[in-house]
């Protein structure tokens, strides 16, 4: 691709693919600059579970684009399926959530979202060693296989023309009469029609650095680190996720079983622990015992794009005419990121949402 991209996205990430692959659909000239490699950071780690750990627990703002996405998926994966031989994985294996202190705000929220339900059966708890309370089983929740999810985009952009740099990183931008119009990167300078922070975790930092306005505009975004692990085990161990508490376990149609996953605040260290490693292989053993019979094969970190209560920034700066921002995800990037990218690009082109905006903005109290 010669000439200005119509859109230019800071960050490789599942929200930066998904905003280029809406951006892109409406017939815009897309490139997306990645400082590492496209997907391999927050996108890749996480363990894919297409709805927020108690949703009923979080701000309306997550669960608007959650359901909103649930919608989205399977047309998604099969667009992508077909058109890049990359099956992403959707699957609707179901979440078995096994204690539900708080059951009727748990119903309460399946009702009002027509998210079905129901009581678990005795045979499906009882290959878990777990104290049930108020067990729910959610049987149409998903998954969609994160790495392999990434891989589909990418193949899929790349036939729309969408142009990649990575190993690029943004050095500062060049403004004039309230708009930005070209950036300073490590390979050289780019000029801009449109550009898009959507770095995950460090986007606050990078829009802190490089674009000055009030002290309230600026997004409050920060690294949490997450630790996760696979047990390599054979495929139909588990045909369902199950959480237990805070940690669960996600079963792939290849066998492999995640377990996960840590919540701490470590800047952006990345680095694994034995003592994490220890905690998650604990827990996994000992609510599905089952496993004992299966190594682990691999522990990881991720950096999850935190906000205060884990809803992302969505919209435009208040005075720079052509910045915008689709980051803070939390841990829930792939859950809300249908939504949110086909919302980022409503507002950038002046279309009628289907979400309403205002919970995103960076005004609003995240």
């Amino acid at each position: 691709m010669s000439g200005t991209p119509d859109i230019t996205i800071i960050g490789g990430g599942i929200i930066s693919l998904l905003t280029a692959r809406e951006f892109s659909l409406t017939g815009a000239n897309v490139t997306i600059i990645e400082k590492n490699r496209l997907g391999r950071e927050s996108s890749w780690a996480g363990g894919g579970i297409l709805l927020p750990l108690y949703p009923w627990r979080q701000d309306r703002a997550i669960s608007a684009l959650v359901l909103n996405s649930l919608k989205r998926y399977p047309d998604l994966s099969c667009e992508l399926t077909n058109a890049t031989g990359i099956d992403p994985e959707w699957v609707d294996c179901g979440l078995l959530i096994s204690r539900n202190p708080d059951y009727e705000s748990a119903t309460a929220w399946c009702r009002a979202n027509h998210v079905h339900f129901e009581t678990p059966s005795p045979s499906q708890l009882n290959r878990f060693n777990t104290d049930p309370l108020n067990p729910l089983w959610l049987p149409e929740i998903a998954q969609a296989r994160n790495p392999r999810l990434i891989k589909a985009l990418i193949k899929d952009l790349e036939a729309r023309d969408v142009n990649f740099i990575e190993h690029c990183e943004l050095i500062e931008a060049e403004i004039r009469q309230n708009r930005i119009v070209s950036i300073l990167t490590t390979t050289g300078r780019l000029e801009v029609s449109s550009l898009v922070i959507a770095a995950g975790a460090w986007s606050g930092e990078l829009w802190s650095k490089l674009f000055s306005q009030p002290a309230g505009m600026q997004p409050k975004i920060n690294p949490v680190k997450g630790q996760m692990l696979i047990f390599d085990t054979e495929p139909g161990l588990l045909n369902h996720m199950i959480l237990d508490n805070d940690q669960y376990l996600i079963p792939r149609l290849d066998g492999k079983i995640l377990a996960g996953s840590t919540v701490e605040d470590c800047g952006f260290s990345k680095t694994t622990t034995r003592q994490a490693k220890n905690q998650l292989e604990t827990f996994a053993l000992n609510l599905f015992p089952s496993l004992e019979a299966y190594s682990v094969t691999h522990h990881w970190a991720g950096l999850r794009p935190g906000t205060e209560h884990g809803i992302p920034y969505i919209g435009k700066h208040p005075d720079l005419d052509n910045l915008s921002i689709n980051a803070g995800h939390f841990r829930n990037g792939l859950a809300m990121g249908p939504a949110s990218s086909r919302l980022l690009v409503d507002i950038v082109q002046n279309r009628t949402p289907e979400i309403d905006p205002e919970p995103y903005q960076l005004n609003a109290l995240h």
